[in-house]
Order: structure tokens, then sequence, then C-alpha cells
């Protein structure tokens, strides 16, 4: 008996539209290198395709399309290679980053849409988007400081965009939100109801369009209000993550006395202390930075995080704990945000490679 391969990225052009389905539903289509490869083909042999007006991707389920869209990267194999040494792991983020941006430069519009699970590498292929739609049951969120790691995949560039400090607010806890806080947090661009979707993702193959912005129109005229949640809290996010280092946030949020302000220092007591303080520093440089530039710095990032702490590797510890032997118990290095000093932060933004030299020095 002969196995069927089932793809991990479905594409189709029907109409004037190019399909991207992404077909790993029961890793809530976590994104491996074979994925990322396979977007950047399907997407550069598109950009070129006179028939191809406009790009609509989105996740799938274990019931079907939709309901997913992408948890991230494939933790597990970062792990793996991680403790490995394995040098397809220095691809992966290499060939992800560059996929990032090209869908944020991408020759027509291309169009998310962001059902159920948005996180990590989702939003890297969701955040460059001419058009982000987002459900009711979107549950978006930047989570990497619980494993070790930063927001990256351009998080560095989008998340320093959003109003406020409400970017510093994501990047350092991983707090998930929904569709009303994601348009407030100009994390997306509109919300459709789910049931909607599969009449519209069909409409878009079925009608006929004069170009790719009527495309894009089409889906934005389906939109419908949404309620946000977190824009209660926005004066407390600003009032404290505006503050200058992360002890000083802590500090202050652990003395104000409200709820919120507690629950939100207690999920940063839970995080990587090191992290905490590389991704305050990530997300305010990040805001002189293009696009380019920033995933450039995450790429240096991202080499010091798995092999330039020997040993010590936070985000190999992280995902150790969350992931692999799920005891949720990192033993974080140091342990305490008290105890991170300039000293350690420093070194994750000197690069390791000379400007002409480095792996996405192509990127403009």
């Amino acid at each position: 008996m002969t196995e069927t391969v089932v793809s991990e990225v479905v594409s189709e052009v029907r109409g004037q539209v190019g399909f991207i389905t992404l077909n790993r539903p029961r890793a809530l289509n976590a994104l491996s290198l074979g994925m990322v490869r396979d977007l950047m083909g399907i997407l550069l042999a598109w950009q070129n395709d006179a028939r191809v007006l406009a790009v609509a991707i989105r996740g799938s389920n274990k019931e079907g399309p939709f309901g997913a869209f992408c948890a991230g990267g494939d933790i597990r194999f970062l792990h793996q290679a991680g403790s490995q040494g394995n040098p397809l792991l220095e691809d992966f983020f290499t060939e992800e980053y560059a996929l990032n941006h090209l869908i944020h430069n991408y020759g027509k519009p291309y169009i998310a849409f962001m059902d159920g699970i948005v996180m990590g590498g989702g939003m890297g292929i969701s955040q460059g988007a001419a058009l982000r739609v987002v459900t009711e049951r979107t549950k978006m969120a930047m989570p990497e400081t619980a494993i070790g790691l930063f927001p990256d995949v351009g998080g560095g560039y989008f998340l320093s965009r959003c109003p406020g400090r409400v970017g510093e607010w994501l990047a350092l806890t991983g707090d998930t939100i929904g569709a009303g806080d994601a348009i407030d947090s100009h994390l997306a661009d509109g919300c459709l109801p789910s049931d909607q979707l599969p009449a519209v993702w069909e409409a878009l193959g079925a009608q006929g369009f004069a170009s790719g912005v009527a495309i894009k129109d089409f889906v934005a005229s389906k939109f419908v209000a949404a309620n946000a949640s977190a824009s209660g809290a926005r004066g407390q996010i600003d009032q404290y993550f505006a503050l200058p280092t992360v002890g000083e946030i802590v500090r202050a949020l652990e003395a104000a006395g409200t709820d919120w302000a507690s629950a939100t220092a207690a999920t940063l007591r839970k995080r990587s202390p090191l992290m905490l303080h590389v991704v305050l520093e990530q997300i305010r440089r990040a805001r002189d930075l293009g696009l380019a530039d920033d995933l450039r710095m995450e790429r240096d990032m991202v080499r010091h995080c798995f092999f330039l702490r020997p040993g010590q590797s936070e985000t190999v510890e992280g995902i150790r704990a969350l992931a692999v032997d799920k005891d949720h118990a990192p033993q974080w290095n140091p342990g305490r945000i008290e105890d991170v000093t300039p000293e350690m932060v420093a070194p994750f933004f000197a690069s390791p490679w000379p400007a002409h030299a480095h792996p996405l020095a192509s990127l403009a």
C-alpha cells in the first residue's frame, strides 16, 4: 500500500486570484522549512504571472479550511536543531525572514484571512498583507518571551508601529488579543464573521475583477464592526510600558495595586528575564528602522539566541519547558529580572557578520 503524501501548502489559481491554504492542521499550520520554501516559490512565480491579480492565504483545521491560520514556527524543529547545532536552523530563519520581506513588498494585493490562532510566524506571513482580515475567532499574539525568544519575523517593525506603547506590552507579555484589539492596535484592517469566510473565498475565484485593488476592496466591503476589550487598559499600557527599563516597568506594575497591573506583572515574572530586557531594546530600536534593517537586526539576534550562548540558550531551554518536556518550569539564566545587566543584553545587537556578508544583505 502506498502512502499518500499530503502537501502542507496547497496552491491554485482560480479566476484572477492565487489561493494558498496552509495544510498542516495537526500542528496548527506551524511553519516548517519546507513550507517556507513552498510559500516563497509560489509567491515568486505568481508575482510575474499575468493571470494572478491578487493572492489570498488562509489556514485550515482538522475539519477543513479556516479555523486556524498559523501558530508560528515549528518549535520542535527549532529545539532539536538548536540542541544539535543543525545548520538547517540558520536556513530556516534566513529564508523565513526573506519571505516576510517579500510579503511586505509584494507587487500585488496579498490578502491574509487570519481566522483562529495567529501567532509568531503566522504574524510574519500576515502583517505584510495589503489586507489583514480577522474574525471573532482570531487569537493573535507574539508569545516568544515565554520560550526565551523575541518577537521576530519583523515583530520589531510591526509591533513598534502599534499606537502608544501597545508594542512593548504585546512583545514583553505575549498576551493574546482578539479582532477588535487587533484592529485598534493597527495589526488588522477589518473583521469578517467566520461564517462568511467560505462564501467570500469562493466569490474571489468565481467573479471577474477589474484589478487587484478591486479584489481587495471587494473583501473589505464585507467587514463588520468588532469590539475591543484592551482599549480600556490603553492608558495603563502607555503609562507603564513607556518606562525606561524592564525593572522599572515591573516595579511600577507591582506597586499599582490594580487587578490588571498585578496580573501583567505576574505574567512578566514568568518570562525569560534576559529576553525581556532584549525585547524592550529590540522594540525601541526598531521604531527607527525600516523593515529590511529590522529583519537584519532580528537575524543577528536569533543567531545569538541559538549559537552564541553555548550551553545556555534561553530559547532551547524555553522550548524544552513549554513544548518538549512540558514541565512549564524553565530554568532561566539569569533567574530574576533584577539580575540582568546591560552587558548581557548588548551582544544580541552586535552582528556576527560584516554588512556585505550578512545572510539578508540583499533585502532593500
